[in-house]
């Protein structure tokens, strides 16, 4: 029997023949791959900066570009998939993601090694929708919800297994965690082209290229100038035009939106929706956190704890298990307490965490009093997101939930890695400040050059070796002084992403998923405030409220 008349059986009978089950199993393991890379990185950083002989300002990009990229580009790649085919976008996607993991694991230098990353993002900006819309199209109408809890499924497995496998990979070498995306990827990139029907365009709707790009260059422009500053000043001519450089894109892609309208990256008729929007700006504010935990919470078991990659990626359980346990569990606290109380509770937990790093966190950071913070928040990740994605999604007319979701997609991510650049700038200037006086209150005092350097001797990079071998009879005191320093910046980063934090709080409660008196109110209708009520404030006429099949379609994991 051929594949399409598999798929006509599938839909009169409601029985998923063989072939879809393995067209669905190979893009399951490709949604396992790309999730797996938001997290998995974090863990091996550390041991990047030390053998590639790099800094936390430099190896923050192996994270932040892929993250960036990906978030931009996530909706042009739906759009993408549905002109052209998503079996033929899912297939180009693969063999990008594929062959710039090979050369990621192949980079002699973390600037070779960013641009791996950033191209791998294209990639995965392809496959990504068009893995989604392929499942949809391949199941049958009474089994379509399982599209969205597999992908979703999936991605909140791959996030929270990605610490462990990269840790486990690492105990022979990080490039491992490159080298096991290809055959992944190609898996992905064969099954479906010999499974899965060649789909035809379901629109012609212009793709904004113009303001894809534009925005990217801004953020990328920003974030650059956000890495140079610590190290070159904010007079640097460098820095100067980055900042400029992000304002005069940013400004162009304004303008670029307001001209072409509904055919936009981000089209008027959306982003105007109040709701929409506050639930975009919360996620924006709250992602900060996500990605600053991800980054420091590995950095401070390896650096000072003094554990190994596994062991670190181990002792991240609390968070990301939790985390992904808070994702599945949100559909059903929706029926119990409601929406406006799940997206609530998730924004108070979200600031709740870093205000436990702070408070708990001690100068040699005890593992135990950094458990309950992880908990905590990944009760909030878990629960934030999956709701305000709800939330969002119901403000808007169905007909652009699809566009909907990859645009608060799209600020959730990216806003994730402009608040990770806003934090390591300041975990930064506080760490060098640290140094440079500590060290001067030991007798030594150090060029701005050999601050810098020394932040390296906790993960052994030879220009903290050089020096410490300039300062032979102070080099175990210089070590006490940046792990010092260290966890002062940790605390000063946690502090600032709370505050951020707290922001989101204001908006989820005044705006997103209705206004606080609505707390309680939605209980066993799972949606957010229908878009009629959310215009006028008052509730939506009884019935009117989502499947559940709309509410997991497109709900987004980081």
């Amino acid at each position: 029997m051929g594949v399409g008349e598999a798929s006509a059986t599938a839909a009169d009978g409601d029985v998923i023949p063989r072939s879809t089950w393995v067209a669905m199993g190979a893009m399951a393991l490709a949604v396992l791959a790309i999730a797996n890379d938001f997290t998995a990185m974090n863990v091996v950083l550390p041991t990047i900066e030390g053998d590639l002989d790099s800094s936390l300002s430099a190896v923050q990009w192996v994270v932040n570009g892929y993250a960036l990229v990906f978030g931009v580009l996530i909706v042009p790649g739906g759009r993408l998939a549905d002109v052209y085919g998503r079996s033929r976008m899912l297939c180009i996607g693969a063999a990008l993601f594929a062959a710039f993991s090979f050369l990621g694991g192949l980079a002699p230098n973390v600037g070779l090694l960013i641009a791996a990353r950033v191209l791998m993002a294209v990639g995965g900006a392809l496959m990504w929708p068009a893995i989604l819309g392929l499942i949809y199209g391949l199941l049958p109408e009474s089994k379509a919800g399982l599209a969205g809890g597999l992908v979703i499924g999936v991605a909140g497995i791959g996030n929270a297994t990605g610490p462990l496998i990269a840790g486990a990979l690492a105990l022979a070498s990080w490039r491992w965690i490159f080298f096991l995306n290809i055959p992944i990827a190609l898996i992905a990139l064969v099954v479906t082209w010999r499974t899965v029907p060649r789909d035809e365009a379901t629109e012609r709707e212009p793709i904004d290229y113009a303001g894809s790009a534009l925005l990217s260059l801004s953020l990328g422009a920003l974030l650059g100038a956000l890495t140079v500053a610590p190290t070159q000043g904010w007079a640097d001519p460098l820095v100067v035009g980055g900042l400029v450089a992000a304002v005069v894109l940013m400004v162009g892609f304004v303008l670029r939106e307001r001209s072409t309208g509904e055919d936009g990256l981000v089209p008027p008729s959306v982003i105007r929706n109040g709701p929409f929007l506050a639930a975009c700006l919360a996620a924006l504010c709250m992602s900060a956190t996500f990605f600053a935990s991800l980054l420091y919470l590995p950095q401070l078991f390896q650096k000072i704890q003094g554990e190994g990659t596994m062991t670190a990626g181990v002792k991240l359980l609390p968070f990301v298990a939790v985390f992904a346990l808070a994702s599945f569990t949100e559909t059903w606290l929706l029926g119990k307490i409601g929406l406006k109380a799940v997206v609530s509770l998730g924004a108070v937990c979200v600031v709740a965490g870093p205000v436990l790093f702070v408070l708990l966190l001690d100068d040699q950071a005890a593992y135990l009093r950094l458990v309950p913070g992880m908990v905590v928040l990944g009760v909030g990740v878990g629960l934030f997101f999956s709701a305000a994605t709800t939330a969002g999604l119901t403000a808007v007319d169905p007909s652009r939930s699809s566009l909907a979701g990859g645009l608060l997609y799209m600020f959730q991510i990216g806003g994730g890695a402009v608040g990770l650049g806003l934090t390591t700038v300041l975990f930064l200037a506080s760490a060098d400040a640290g140094v440079r006086d500590a060290a001067s209150d030991v007798g030594v005092e150090l060029s701005d050059e050999e601050v810098r350097d020394l932040q390296g001797v906790l993960v052994g990079t030879e220009s903290s070796a050089a020096v410490q071998a300039a300062h032979p009879e102070d080099a175990r005191a210089l070590t006490e002084v940046v792990r010092d320093a260290f966890v002062d910046g940790v605390r000063v980063a946690f502090t600032f992403d709370a505050v951020l934090a707290l922001v989101g709080v204001g908006l989820v409660l005044t705006r997103v998923g209705g206004p606080l008196s609505r707390l309680g109110r939605d209980v066993d209708r799972g949606d957010a405030a229908d878009p009629a009520h959310d215009r006028s404030g008052t509730d939506p006429p009884a019935g009117r409220h989502r499947t559940r099949r709309h509410r997991h379609a497109h709900r987004h994991v980081p």
